[in-house]
């Protein structure tokens, strides 16, 4: 494989061409003048067949075996969009084989494979990101500039809010514990909890308590957005959520739910207090803070339409300018917009929250 120059298209392999495949990756990446999607992967073929024909090349080869794709050396980058189970091992063989990886949330099922994860990119020298298209929205982006800026002071607390009321997912194995390592906690908390790490830009944590709970996935009738779930089935928790004090102090709460019964809900969003002012995303964006010794609320404008038939600046879709970032980085062999250290601290903090719940017990950090 040789070295990618700017006027080269980058020739893109798909291991997993299942729901997130076909409803984030595959559109992004087609809307993209310098990709073509040249191989997709998947046990069921006709999974493959389908990406093919809407996405790929005239020539695109498909395979169910992803060791045979990753023999192709004019492959730059692979997206591995299959189950946590088997993220861990895909990315190191495709690392190993000489491709850079995207590979979907979560980096892997545990820490402990995620690190094989970071180790192999460190190894090989490619680049490795992780799935966190939230960091993408525009809500997200105006928050991290107001942290950056200096409009909150010091950060001391946060809110990582992934919660949905009756949204259990009913299809492919997200409710299998083998497959997924865990429920909404993996599934969507980890989202939330990498939006706030990130804006906070503080990756260091101290201890963790956390706990799990099952507690309405045998309740009939569920009232579930996606209709009733197989209770056999149902192996991971409905329900998770962390406290997690950093080594600087700062606290976070994570709160995570596939069902619970509450009006609070909102998923992928943060809050942050800080010693100068603070700010959420449960409404938009709102900034408070004390101004001339009177409190004040600032709801910044986020939309970008306005004109007919044209969005305005700004009005990319986070799956849209998160392909964008990646190939760009690439190309101008930059790092990449997620860094595998970054989605490492990730895991290892759901992972602590796991084993806390487990064990009833404080977790703490190495």
């Amino acid at each position: 494989m040789s070295k990618i120059g700017a006027s080269d298209k980058v020739r893109i392999g798909i291991i997993g061409c299942g729901g997130i495949a076909r409803g984030k990756h595959l559109p992004a990446l087609k809307r993209l003048a310098n990709v073509e999607l040249v191989a997709f992967c998947d046990l069921i073929p006709e999974r493959a067949e389908y990406a093919k024909a809407n996405y790929g090349t005239p020539d695109a080869v498909i395979y169910t075996e992803y060791k045979k794709l990753l023999e192709d050396k004019t492959i730059d980058v692979v997206h591995v969009l299959t189950p946590n189970r088997s993220h861990s091992f895909i990315t190191v063989d495709a690392l190993e084989s000489g491709k850079h990886v995207c590979c979907e949330k979560p980096m892997a099922i545990n820490a402990t494979e995620a690190k094989k994860m970071l180790d192999a990119a460190k190894r090989t020298g490619k680049k490795l990101t992780i799935g966190y298209q939230n960091r993408h929205t525009p809500e997200a982006l105006f928050v991290k500039g107001e942290v950056e800026s200096g409009t909150l002071g010091e950060i001391y607390y946060a809110k990582a809010h992934a919660v949905r009321r009756r949204e259990v997912p009913t299809w492919g194995v997200f409710l299998n514990e083998y497959e997924q390592g865990g429920g909404p906690l993996i599934d969507i908390g980890t989202h939330a909890l990498d939006l706030t790490l990130w804006t906070m830009d503080n990756y260091k944590p101290k201890y963790c308590v956390g706990t799990t709970y099952k507690k309405l996935g045998d309740i009939v009738p569920s009232g579930n957005a996606w209709g009733e779930w197989d209770r056999e089935q149902f192996t991971v928790e409905d329900s998770a959520f962390g406290f997690i004090v950093m080594e600087n102090g700062a606290t976070i709460n994570l709160e995570s739910s596939w069902a619970l019964n509450t009006l609070d809900i909102g998923e992928a969003k943060t809050t942050l207090c800080g010693t100068l002012g603070g700010i959420d995303m449960r409404d938009g964006v709102r900034i408070n803070g004390i101004r001339q010794g009177r409190r004040y609320v600032l709801k910044p404008d986020l939309s970008s339409g306005g004109a007919a038939f044209y969005e305005g600046v700004g009005s990319a879709n986070p799956e849209d300018r998160e392909a964008k970032l990646w190939i760009d980085a690439i190309i101008n062999d930059t790092t990449p917009f997620v860094t595998p250290e970054q989605a490492y601290t990730v895991s290892v903090i759901l992972e602590g929250i796991y084993e806390s719940a487990k064990t009833g017990k404080p977790y703490y950090f190495a």
